[in-house]
């Protein structure tokens, strides 16, 4: 493809807007709409809660169900989205600015004093458009910072099944492509059906929503994560058995630390007497657990989710750099946001954290300070 072919498939269509707004329309109404278990969450500095409907995996089942019934009718193309995937990507990404600016305007606005609404402005524009200014601002009764990531994991999942359909279309369906498919689908229906462990995460909890997670959540995650499968759309890997395993030995390491340490604070938070491996949880400071994964390292369930992501990649083989985007990113990120972590939790529990650090020295790997 040539530059001009390259700029030209970027430029959005009618075809792409409409795809994407029956989408967020089909998350916004069914959402709403689908029976569930709500969820609170946690308690805001001014003490109240919001709740959450954690239907995620009937909306996305259901969703699927939808497309592929579709697809076998004639209805809907189940390439449709491999075949439009940059002007969809462009799309996406003016939808997320307009977003942004929109979530920048109500907020400058907002004379709201809870702790979801109120505006925090620094005055200095780049940081309050891309950090945002509310914390949970919502929409029509929808919170838009877990609408968002809804969006973007199950944006990531029907990328992949689209580039799936493309490969049987085209007769070059492989083991690499077939097993890298089958870890993303464990890892997103995984997501789903643990989604109210995302209520207690740093994202819903602290951070204000701007452009930083609106870009993420639409964007990065469904685009960017799945870089691999069109990555082997286009080119062949053979791996052997011994890789096969390898590579499974490594999801699979990887999905138990991460699921495991995430299920582990997510329990704590919601009854801090639950027994952990067994063992009633050590805690310091009658805040901080010290026991299963959270006493062998500080933020083991990013190791957990670095693994994760590199099994996405290995199916790949090692002739590209390009398609360990995604863990090298990832690496980088979560390096960055562990740092900002470790800043937070020293200025909100003070003696405490120092006491905790003494007691779990390592941070996300064991031995490493």
């Amino acid at each position: 493809m040539d530059l001009q072919a390259l700029l030209q498939a970027f430029i959005p269509s009618w075809t792409s807007v409409i795809m994407l707004l029956a989408f967020f329309t089909y998350l916004a109404i069914a959402g709403s709409i689908l029976p569930g278990r709500i969820i609170p969450g946690v308690t805001l500095s001014d003490g109240t809660r919001l709740h959450y409907p954690c239907n995620g995996l009937l909306l996305l089942l259901l969703l699927v169900s939808v497309l592929g019934v579709g697809g076998w009718m004639g209805l809907v193309s189940p390439t449709a989205i491999a075949d439009r995937g940059l002007e969809l990507l462009s799309t996406t990404l003016i939808f997320s600015l307009f977003v942004t600016l929109l979530l920048y305007i109500a907020g400058c606005r907002s004379r709201d004093q809870s702790s979801s609404l109120k505006p925090h402005i620094t005055g200095n524009l780049i940081h309050d458009w891309w950090f945002g200014i509310q914390l949970n601002p919502q929409f029509m009764g929808i919170d838009l910072k877990f609408y968002f990531v809804r969006a973007g994991m199950m944006g990531w999942l029907l990328i992949n099944l689209s580039v799936l359909a493309k490969c049987v279309q085209e007769a070059n369906l492989s083991r690499s492509m077939i097993l890298y498919q089958l870890f993303c689908f464990i890892y997103i229906l995984d997501y789903f059906f643990y989604e109210e462990f995302m209520t207690s995460t740093w994202d819903i909890i602290a951070e204000r929503l701007g452009f930083m997670l609106v870009f993420g959540d639409l964007v990065w995650i469904p685009f960017t994560f799945s870089i691999q499968g069109w990555w082997l759309l286009n080119n062949e890997v053979e791996l052997t058995t011994a890789a096969i395993i390898a590579n499974c030995l490594v999801f699979l390491i990887g999905y138990l630390v991460f699921r495991g340490a995430n299920k582990q604070k997510h329990v704590f938070k919601k009854n801090p007497k639950a027994l952990i491996w067994g063992r009633p949880p050590k805690v310091i400071g009658g805040k901080l657990l010290a026991s299963g994964y959270w006493g062998i390292a500080r933020h083991s369930n990013y190791l957990g989710d670095l693994l994760v992501a590199l099994s996405f990649s290995l199916p790949c083989g090692i002739s590209s750099p390009v398609p360990y985007f995604y863990p090298i990113y990832l690496f980088i990120l979560l390096i960055w946001r562990e740092r900002r972590d470790e800043a937070r939790c020293a200025q909100k529990y003070k003696e405490i954290w120092a006491e905790y650090k003494k007691v779990v020295p390592w941070r996300i790997l064991p031995y490493v300070y």
